[in-house]
């Protein structure tokens, strides 16, 4: 296992999106909220990850026979697929560890955030924005540490993000003001 702490994993852009045992408890908690076959549950967890994550078949199937094995899910085949089911073991498993859980959830949205840069519409952006960057660590780097020049490099990024906020806050204004205008045609 790689040295990284496990709180490592699941990093913006990088690494593992996963950490010991957390596949396992995903698709745990995913046949509790509903019987899946496993096609299904890899979907519903790449849906879940916001398309940050896509599940293997060879990470997915060996976990499935591992729940299985352990007792926590049952296997019924139904319309000729094989369809896992929570078994009351395995719903006290998700219960045992539902802060885990959440904690996993919380990170798939925050990374599945990051699937947007893979929309054509963010390909116009995303040299400007990385320019950006750029620009702000060589600020610093070059300062030698200067918290004069840190503080004003944070300002400038706080300032720009909060003015990119309120811009898209204005446009989801202004589409819920269309979508509400149509509907009351």
């Amino acid at each position: 296992m790689s040295p990284r702490r496990f709180a490592d994993f699941g990093g913006p852009g990088t690494g593992r999106f996963f950490g010991p045992g957390e596949l396992r408890w995903a698709l745990l908690a995913l046949i509790a909220e509903q019987p899946g076959h496993g096609y299904e549950l890899m979907s519903r967890l790449e849906r879940r990850c916001g398309g940050a994550y896509r599940p293997s078949a060879g990470a997915v199937y060996p976990t499935l026979q591992q729940l299985e094995d352990e007792g926590l899910v049952t296997l019924e085949i139904e319309g000729g697929r094989k369809v896992f089911h929570i078994r009351a073991e395995g719903r006290a498993e998700v219960d045992g560890h539902s802060d885990a859980i959440d904690c996993i959830w919380a990170r798939a949205d925050q990374r599945g955030e990051w699937g947007m840069f893979r929309d054509p519409d963010a390909a116009e952006i995303v040299g400007p924005a990385l320019r950006l960057f750029k620009a702000a660590v060589s600020a610093v780097v070059h300062s030698h540490r200067d918290p004069a020049v840190i503080d004003q490099v944070r300002e400038i990024l706080t300032n720009t993000t909060r003015e990119l906020q309120q811009l898209k806050s204005d446009i989801k204004r202004q589409q819920h003001g269309r979508r509400r205008g149509r509907h009351a045609d």
